[in-house]
């Protein structure tokens, strides 16, 4: 188990509005952020001596965003290279430095500007590496990599696009209940299916909202914890999977994802299983995503996700509720730093009327394809 990890807490929550085309600069984003998970447990400028984040080159740094708050010395400072693949790594990384003595009060955040999403293009596009070969056939982006992964399944198992349209109409109908999420208006299979392609079997629904915003957590020891506002959540364990180069093309499996190799690990090191997750954080930059990670992870079989679904199994009622806010695909992408803000809420009871009861436990899982990790939070150390 990673008792290391449960030496530290997560004490604070903040985030920005989730908004399009702010025309916000990411430092001023990632600042509020800050600001607002230090106000939310109680703790200043003063307190924090750590900071940390993940960004694709689209980011404000950690040196930056700690200056622009207040703070002028840091002694431990990460600021980690990746996406969603990488938000787990990171989270536990300020953990580490907590334990271990770096570091008494960190600051996790993770920023998104319109400046460079949106899919927009200001100059020519070059590309090298295992991409040089696909680049000519226009095959250069996460939708249509996945796509790709998602058409296997359906060959392999059966699944069909109702059974994705069951994933993004359940997640619109607990958006509805979350005032922060950017859809909020419901959709039904029928809204779905009509919606236009954008990578067949891809359609419109089926792939994360993108928005500008931040988010922030604060980690602390688990005896500064108990001193604060609220209750504090700890992370029961933790694990990570990288494989095949980080390739989409050379993954041997594409009705599975990083998930395989993720899912028990974290249930050796933690001794859960699925049928002891209350809230569910599923990584959704598309909703096949959550479909192969969910199965991966234990929660049913392959080719049975649709089901679960249409069965009221992955919500309030179910056997667990599987992205209660909303999830990256209504809530908004912010690369998957609004699941742990949400997990958090959860845990400590706040989350108002999108409240899983009692909920205890919350697995939180990052990334897609050959990569990613996944975390447990809980109310009480294992």
């Amino acid at each position: 188990m990673n008792r290391s990890l449960q030496g530290a807490a997560v004490v604070g929550i903040g985030r920005t509005a989730f908004v399009r085309s702010s025309g916000r600069t990411t430092l001023a984003m990632a600042a509020e952020a800050s600001r607002a998970a230090l106000a939310d447990c109680g703790l200043t400028a003063a307190d924090v001596d750590g900071f940390t984040c993940f960004s694709t080159g689209d980011s404000a740094s950690p040196s930056q965003v700690a200056h622009a708050i207040g703070v002028d010395d840091l002694g431990w400072s990460l600021s980690v290279s990746g996406g969603g693949n990488i938000v787990t790594s990171t989270v536990t990384g300020a953990v580490s430095a907590v334990t271990s003595g770096q570091a008494d009060v960190v600051v996790v955040y993770r920023v998104l500007g319109s400046g460079t999403r949106y899919g927009k293009n200001m100059g020519r596009v070059e590309v090298g590496g295992d991409a040089q070969f696909a680049g000519p056939h226009g095959y250069l982006v996460p939708p249509q990599w996945f796509s790709m992964f998602c058409r296997r399944h359906q060959h392999e198992y059966g699944s069909t696009s109702v059974d994705l349209g069951a994933i993004a109409v359940q997640q619109r109908e607990h958006a509805s209940r979350n005032p922060h999420a950017v859809g909020q208006s419901p959709i039904t299979i029928d809204d779905y299916l009509n919606s236009r392609w954008i990578s067949e079997p891809f359609r419109l629904f089926d792939c994360c909202y993108e928005v500008d915003g931040a988010v922030a957590i604060v980690v602390t020891s688990a005896e500064r914890a108990a001193d604060l506002p609220h209750r504090p959540v700890h992370v029961l364990g933790a694990a990570d999977s990288n494989r095949f180069g980080g390739s989409v093309d050379q993954w041997d499996d594409m009705t599975s994802m990083f998930s395989r190799d993720t899912a028990p690990r974290l249930w050796s090191r933690t001794g859960l299983k699925a049928a002891d997750i209350d809230v569910a954080c599923m990584y959704d930059c598309f909703t096949f995503t959550v479909m192969a990670t969910f199965e991966d992870f234990g929660f049913c079989k392959k080719g049975e996700v649709g089901d679960f679904f249409r069965e009221g199994r992955a919500t309030y009622g179910g056997d667990v509720v599987v992205n209660p806010h909303g999830g990256l695909l209504s809530e908004g992408y912010i690369h998957g730093m609004n699941h742990h803000y949400e997990a958090v809420l959860q845990l400590r009871g706040e989350a108002g009327e999108r409240q899983v009861p009692g909920a205890e436990t919350a697995l939180v899982t990052s990334g897609a394809g050959p990569y990613g990790g996944a975390l447990v939070y809980g109310t009480e150390t294992l």
